[in-house]
C-alpha cells in the first residue's frame, strides 16, 4: 500500500511535470472508483493544473478554470492502486471492466497518467470536488507527522489515556495521517517498541523514542522517494525496509530473525530482540505474548 512517503514522491513528481498544463480529458474506466458526481468529471476538461499536494495518503491535484478556482481531482490509491505516468499517453481505447485502469487523465502536452489497481478487491477511490476537504476521508484526517506543528508534546497528548495498541494508533488516520502498515512496523522497530504496547502505558522516555523514530523514519523515506519517477517508488520503499516484508531475514540491528504475525488481510513484522525482550508474539488475533 502506498503510504505517505510514496504519495509525497508522487506529489513531487506530478508537481514538477504538470504545472501549467491543461487537462484535456479525464476518462473513467471503473465507475465504482468514482465517489462523487457534483461537480461531474467533465468539469476537469480544460482546467489548468495549479498545484499538487498531499493530505495523509490522499493526493490532491488543484486546478484553475474560467478565471477562478477550478475543481480538485483527489485520489486515494488504497492497498493495490498505483499511478502510471506516460510522457506520451497511449492512444489505445480503454475497455471498462477489462482493464486494471480506473481513470485516465490526458494533458495538453500529450503526456498523462492512469490510476490503476491490481487484484479483484477494488478499493481505489477518486473524487472531483470543489475543495479537498469535501472528501470525507480528508476531512477526518489527524495531523501530519512531518508538519512543524506535530511536536513531541502533541504526540504525547494523543497517546495519553488511550488503551489501544500502539501499532493501531499509528495506523489510525484520524489520529495521525499518512502512516500505514509498513511504516508503522519500521517506526516501532526504530523505537524498540512492541507493536502490542498500549499507548496509555508508554513512559515519557518511550514517547521520546517513539517521536524521534517517527520523524526520522518518515523523513528518511520521503528523502529517498524524492526525485524518483512513479515506476521506481515501490522498489525504493522495499529497499528501505528494516523489518517490514522481511520475515525470516536477519535484523540489521541485532542479528535476530525477523518474525511475522498474520491477520486476516495483512501481517506485521518485528524483531523479538529489539522490540519484545526476546519474546515471540503469538500468531493469532488475540495478540498475546507467548510465555
Amino acid at each position: 500500500m502506498p503510504e505517505m512517503p510514496e504519495v509525497q514522491g508522487l506529489v513531487d513528481f506530478l508537481g514538477e511535470r504538470t504545472a501549467g498544463l491543461r487537462i484535456v480529458r479525464a476518462m473513467v474506466a471503473n465507475i465504482a472508483a468514482l465517489k462523487t458526481y457534483d461537480p461531474p468529471v467533465e468539469a476537469l476538461k480544460d482546467a489548468e493544473i495549479t498545484g499538487v499536494s498531499r493530505h495523509g495518503k490522499f493526493l490532491d491535484i488543484s486546478t484553475a478554470k474560467d478565471g477562478g478556482a477550478g475543481p480538485h481531482l483527489v485520489f486515494h490509491l488504497a492497498k493495490a492502486g498505483w499511478l502510471r505516468w506516460y510522457d506520451q499517453l497511449p492512444t489505445t481505447l480503454i475497455k471498462p471492466g477489462r482493464t486494471p485502469i480506473a481513470l485516465r487523465v490526458a494533458l495538453s502536452d500529450g503526456s498523462g497518467f492512469d490510476l490503476t489497481e491490481a487484484g479483484t478487491k477494488k478499493s481505489l477511490a477518486f473524487y472531483v470536488v470543489r475543495a479537498a476537504s469535501d472528501v470525507p476521508g480528508v476531512a477526518r484526517l489527524g495531523p501530519d507527522p512531518l508538519a512543524p506543528s506535530f511536536t513531541r508534546d502533541v504526540l504525547a497528548g494523543m497517546l495519553a489515556g488511550r488503551r489501544t495498541q500502539i501499532k493501531g494508533v499509528l495506523r489510525d488516520q484520524s489520529i495521525v495521517a499518512g502512516i500505514g502498515n509498513a511504516y508503522s512496523d519500521e517506526i516501532l522497530h526504530a523505537a524498540k517498541m512492541s507493536p502490542y504496547a498500549l499507548a496509555s502505558s508508554l513512559t515519557d522516555e518511550d514517547v521520546d523514542r517513539l517521536y524521534a523514530a517517527t520523524i526520522s523514519t518518515l523523513t528518511d523515506a520521503v528523502s529517498e522517494a524524492t526525485g524518483k519517477p512513479p515506476a521506481d517508488l515501490k522498489d525504493a520503499k522495499r529497499r528501505g525496509m528494516q523489518v517490514h516484508g522481511r520475515r525470516g531475514e536477519t535484523c540489521p540491528v541485532c542479528g535476530d530473525t525477523v518474525r511475522s504475525v498474520f491477520f486476516a488481510d495483512n501481517s506485521l513484522e518485528y524483531c523479538p530482540t529489539c522490540q519484545t525482550g526476546g519474546k515471540v508474539l503469538a500468531d493469532r488475533r488475540l495478540s498475546r505474548l507467548l510465555k
